[in-house]
This record gives structure tokens, C-alpha cells and sequence, in this order.
């Protein structure tokens, strides 16, 4: 019964200890907010700005219990530098521009063709012949960004960056640059649909009288495996003019895009349930600003080495929605996997406790043994030595006990040894007494 109490005792303290963890979990799911997420936001009345302000809008009010931190930021460059030193959560990244080494793709929010547009019956085939050329590229945030990937491009076909010049011109002016040959192309960087590449094709258009040329990139595959922040792109017959169609026919071209980004130490089931917000809200979004027509979910399958798909929205869009229950036991897991093995290292110190006053206390019982057989044949002076460890033995067994360092279940076998080394030392106490004519009256029931 005694030796049963201690480790009762001990699970009793473990498992309260597992409930009140379960407790604190269960109060922190109710009462805090799940999350606190640090996201970039562009220049006051930026692209980025407004899409952020549309997503935080529609994500506080479906989920009120995340809290969104905004962080302003320059331009994309800094955006994407906020996500490499860990100072945001969230960001929106260009492919093309400085991509964080650490940042996962969690939504597509746009994909912008890089069109060189010609004038009418234009001679320029290829990137190669912009060579001692002028190339008009609209003014704007993104204009030294367009013209770096122009750059690259260029760097493909061999072309020095410094053999094509650069007129950066308002939106109004470009079409008349075109017209009177101060410039032999346009660069345009911007979605299918409405945007930039749009535009430059209507003033072109307007300008020439005339239906304007996409130029065809042949090479796109090969462009965008040598620089992964581009990719391939078909640009179908009529996506920037209608009437006439311009392109006149299906032209592969390049494309980048921009990408809402989150740092790869995100938890899967943290950017999971970001991934499928933003997707559902979609619709939502769009009422907000148009710009959230244009978003799509990443290929799961997508391969890329520059910003691929974060592996808990790759979950996510591979195996469909994911319950409350399965996510919230993701979040146990992680929480209650430390818990469980610090349960089990005190499981193992208890036992080891346990285990190490059972072998002092069995080294004592032995040691009684020894000395009640030692005292059988010991003679005086012997005898008293025997007998003053006894009581050595016999205060420190009682002191132990009382301290609760000795294991109750072993106090049974103790008094045993007690007792037995205690008549052995009597026994042989009355032998020697009688041996030498002293001994004392009624000790033959002790001796016999």
C-alpha cells in the first residue's frame, strides 16, 4: 500500500500538469488573437497600398481575431529587403526585383507582360536589332525597374545595355515618339487586361494611325531558365487591342510578376489559411479595387527557384480545405509535441529518483545483514564497533524516512534487517558476558 503512494503521486503531478497546459491552450485559443501579422505596404495611393488596404478590410471582418501590422515601404526593393531581414511577415515582391532569398509565394496577385511595342510595318524582328537604338519607356515609380529588365533581356541577345538608349516620356507623349522616329519601340510592362501595355498600344495606335506590333521573344523558355525572375508567357491574338487585333496572333513574351510573399519559418497551416483567405475573399477584393481581378493561386507543382509556392498553400490547393479541427491540431502538435517529451524527461527523472533511494536503501539492508553476520562470531571490541554503525545505520534509515528521501515501500524489509542485526548483536553480547562468568539472570531465552 505504502510502496504504491510515490508513484500515484508522481503521475497524479504529471497529469495535472498536462491538464493545466491544456488549459492554458485551450484559453489562448479563446480569449488571444491567433495571429499578428507585420505586412509592407507601398506609397500612400500605390498599386500595393490599395490592394493591402482591400485585403486587411476584408480579412479583419472575416477574421477578427488576426491583427494586421502595416509596414510602409519605398518601392518593391525595400519590400522585398523588409522580408530578407525578418522585419515583416508578409510582403509584396516583384519576380524581377531583388526577390528575397527567404520569401515563399503564397498568391499571384498579377502577372505583367514585358511587350516591346513597334510602330506599324516596323523592320526590328528581335531584341538584338534595338542595338543604336531608342526605346521610349513610360515614366513612372516602376520605370528604372522596367528598364533593368530591359536590361536583362538584352544581355540574352548580347546586346550592351548602354547600345540601346532610354527615353523615359510621359503616357501622352509616347505614341507621337514613335510616329516621328524618336524612338523605334516602346517598352510596356503590364498585365492582359487592363494596365500599362494597354495604354502604350492605344497611344501608339493613336499616334501611327495604324495597328501597332508585339514583339515576338521566340527564345522565352530559354530567357526565363537562364533568369528565373522571368518566366514564359503566350499572349493570345487581341489581348491589348481589339480592333484591329493587336497582337494580330498568338506571340510568346516574357512576363514578371508580382507576388504576395511569406518568409519560409511560416508555419504550413499559418500560411495555409493566409493562402485560402486571400483566394476566397477574391470576390470581395474586387469590389474594393479591380486590381483583385487579376489574382491567382500558384502552380503547387511549380519548381521554381525564385519565390516558389509555400509548402502550406502548395497543402492547401493539392488536398482542398482544411478542417478547424485539423488545423488547430497542427498547432497542438507543435505545441503539445515539447510538452509530451517534457512530460516524459520528468516520467524518467522521477523514475530515476525513485531508483536511486531504492538502491541506497537496499545498500543499507545488506549492509545490516553483514553486520548481523559478522557479529555471530565477533569478539568485544569488534562487537562494539558492529554496534555503534548499527546505530549509525539505524538514525540515518529513521532521519530518511522522516525527510521523505527514502522509498516507504522498503520499510517493511528495513525493520526486518533492523531487527535481526539488533538480536544478532545481543546474542553474541550475552556469549561473551557468559564467557567470561557474568552473565546476566534470564538470558537463556535470548540465547536459546
Amino acid at each position: 500500500m505504502f510502496g504504491l503512494r510515490l508513484p500515484r503521486m508522481a503521475a497524479a503531478m504529471i497529469a495535472g500538469v498536462f491538464l493545466v497546459a491544456c488549459l492554458g491552450l485551450t484559453i489562448f485559443y479563446l480569449r488571444s488573437p491567433h495571429l499578428t501579422l507585420r505586412v509592407t505596404t507601398g506609397l500612400a495611393g500605390s498599386v500595393g497600398q490599395k490592394f493591402v488596404s482591400a485585403l486587411v478590410a476584408v480579412s479583419t471582418a472575416a477574421h477578427p481575431r488576426v491583427r494586421f501590422e502595416l509596414v510602409p515601404v519605398a518601392n518593391v526593393a525595400e519590400s522585398a529587403k523588409a522580408m530578407e531581414e525578418h522585419k515583416v511577415d508578409l510582403a509584396i515582391v516583384r519576380s524581377d526585383v531583388s526577390p528575397p532569398t527567404n520569401g515563399q509565394t503564397i498568391a499571384i496577385l498579377r502577372r505583367d507582360v514585358v511587350a516591346i511595342v513597334l510602330p506599324p510595318a516596323s523592320q526590328i524582328k528581335d531584341p538584338a536589332r534595338l542595338s543604336g537604338k531608342t526605346i521610349a519607356i513610360p515614366k513612372g515609380p516602376f520605370q528604372d525597374y522596367n528598364s533593368s529588365a530591359l536590361d536583362t533581356i538584352l544581355s540574352y541577345f548580347n546586346v550592351p545595355p548602354q547600345a540601346v538608349k532610354r527615353a523615359f516620356l510621359p503616357l501622352s507623349e509616347i505614341g507621337a515618339a514613335l510616329r516621328e522616329k524618336h524612338a523605334a519601340a516602346a517598352l510596356a510592362v503590364g498585365p492582359i487586361g487592363p494596365g500599362e501595355a494597354v495604354d502604350v498600344v492605344a497611344a501608339v495606335a493613336r499616334a501611327t494611325r495604324g495597328t501597332p506590333e508585339i514583339m515576338a521573344m521566340d527564345e522565352g523558355d530559354a530567357i526565363a531558365k537562364r533568369f528565373p525572375g522571368f518566366e514564359s508567357i503566350d499572349v493570345p491574338d487581341g489581348a491589348f487591342k481589339a480592333h484591329p487585333a493587336t497582337p494580330d496572333d498568338t506571340v510568346k513574351s516574357l512576363a514578371v510578376s508580382y507576388r504576395f510573399v511569406a518568409p519560409e519559418t511560416m508555419l504550413n497551416v499559418v500560411a495555409g489559411l493566409i493562402g485560402k483567405s486571400i483566394f476566397q475573399a477574391k470576390a470581395k477584393l474586387m469590389t474594393v479595387t479591380p486590381l483583385a481581378s487579376q489574382i491567382e493561386a500558384p502552380d503547387p507543382d511549380d519548381k521554381t527557384p525564385v519565390l516558389p509556392v509555400h509548402p502550406g498553400v502548395a497543402a492547401y490547393l493539392s488536398t482542398g480545405d482544411q478542417s478547424f479541427l485539423d488545423s488547430l491540431q497542427q498547432y497542438f502538435y507543435v505545441v503539445g509535441i515539447p510538452l509530451s517529451l517534457i512530460g516524459s524527461l520528468l516520467a524518467v527523472l522521477v523514475g530515476l529518483r525513485t531508483n536511486k533511494k531504492l538502491e541506497t536503501d537496499q545498500q543499507r539492508v545488506y549492509r545490516l545483514l553483514v553486520i548481523a553476520d559478522a557479529a555471530r562470531t565477533a569478539e568485544a571490541t569488534e562487537l562494539d564497533a558492529l554496534e555503534t554503525e548499527f546505530h549509525s545505520i539505524v538514525a540515518s534509515c529513521v532521519n530518511r524516512l522522516a525527510q521523505g528521501s527514502s522509498d516507504a515501500g522498503q520499510l517493511p524489509v528495513s525493520s526486518l534487517a533492523i531487527d535481526h542485526a539488533r538480536r544478532a548483536i545481543d546474542r553474541r553480547r550475552i556469549q561473551l558476558e557468559r564467557a567470561n562468568g557474568g552473565a546476566p539472570p534470564g538470558d537463556h531465552a535470548l540465547v536459546n
